[in-house]
């Protein structure tokens, strides 16, 4: 069980206790007017204390069967072998407390018969330790499954994560085997480019964010391996506020966005494509552009700019969906006379 689960059984017991407590000194009150309070203040602690031990040796007697929560039976069953424990233990220690810190005071406990006592303590304490096995089979099986649904969305990211890599290695790949046919010595180059990009990418492998300042380095590098390709045809602008270098974004999540525009835009085109890379911050978000001049949205496969059918923005929606939920968005919008905006908005975590 992890802290955060701990301290809620934690909190959960001592509030029961506060409360027997609370209730055992209004019926002292009621029924004994002479009495000193600490009376039953000792009783109830007495229990408390005894109750506590019995409860911590259960939990790490049968903690290694944490497992069997998916199937509740087998679960329940090896918790109910410690019913007999509590029989055998929990009167005797609790009343022998009583017993000790009354006569240390000059005085003497009194209560039912030994029969009698035996009897009535066990049924309360069976309904005790049934309510709290309850509880805690509650809190296990919520943080089982939150443990479970963070393992299946880190899973969910990886895989994601992976499908970009090659994605974005065959499209290098096809960039310099157009090259080779048309001018070797810039292939070369290219394929240097790719292999600087390649290097920077071991630097966030297996990881599902980055900050954005290695996101760049990657954007920067994939920007390099076209500009190769369209020489002449491509000028980018990048407006970077530094203030935004430690947000964490994820991994290759810019890289699709630019893609698009050379895909959509640069290469159905012999004209200048202007492009503009933006990162900054708006009210504790941060807002991370690629828009060009000259591009269409029907030609991205949408003409409202929700969707985009292409793997890159679909696996990005994904990612930015199983991150952050809500709190992050990927838009385009056809500006005009021309152009398209992709705009990101997602936290700016450090």
């Amino acid at each position: 069980m992890n802290r955060r689960a701990t301290l809620s059984l934690a909190g959960a017991w001592l509030l029961f206790w506060a409360l027997m407590v609370a209730t055992a000194i209004q019926d002292f009150l009621r029924h004994d007017d002479h009495g000193p309070l600490w009376q039953p203040i000792l009783w109830e602690s007495s229990s408390m204390v005894v109750a506590s031990l019995l409860l911590a040796m259960q939990r790490l007697a049968t903690r290694r069967h944490d497992t069997l929560l998916a199937t509740p039976a087998p679960w329940f069953a090896r918790q109910a072998l410690w019913l007999p424990v509590w029989w055998i233990l929990f009167t005797p220690l609790a009343f022998g407390i009583r017993h000790g810190v009354y006569a240390l005071l000059g005085a003497e406990y009194q209560h039912e018969p030994w029969g009698e006592t035996l009897l009535y303590e066990n049924v309360k304490i069976s309904v005790f330790v049934i309510i709290f096995t309850l509880i805690t089979f509650g809190v296990l099986s919520y943080r089982a499954a939150e443990q479970a649904n963070a393992n299946w969305r880190t899973a969910q990211l990886h895989q994601l994560t992976q499908q970009m890599q090659p994605h974005f290695l065959f499209n290098a790949l096809n960039t310099i085997s157009s090259l080779m046919h048309t001018d070797v010595e810039r292939a070369d180059a290219t394929l240097v480019q790719l292999a600087d990009v390649l290097r920077a990418t071991l630097d966030v492998s297996g990881q599902q964010q980055a900050p954005l300042s290695t996101e760049l380095r990657l954007l920067r590098g994939y920007a390099r391996l076209m500009e190769e390709r369209f020489a002449d045809r491509v000028q980018i602008v990048w407006e970077i506020d530094a203030a935004c270098s430690d947000c964490l974004v994820p991994v290759m999540s810019m890289q699709p966005l630019l893609e698009n525009v050379f895909k959509h835009t640069v290469e159905r085109r012999r004209g200048v494509t202007k492009i503009a890379i933006s990162a900054k911050r708006d009210s504790g978000a941060l807002l991370l552009t690629v828009s060009d001049d000259a591009g269409h949205l029907a030609a991205h496969g949408t003409d409202s700019g929700v969707a985009v059918s292409g793997i890159g923005v679909r696996n990005l929606r994904e990612r930015l969906q199983a991150l952050h939920g809500e709190q992050a968005t990927l838009q385009l919008r056809q500006l005009a006379p021309a152009g398209v905006r992709a705009q990101m908005r997602l936290p700016c975590v450090s």
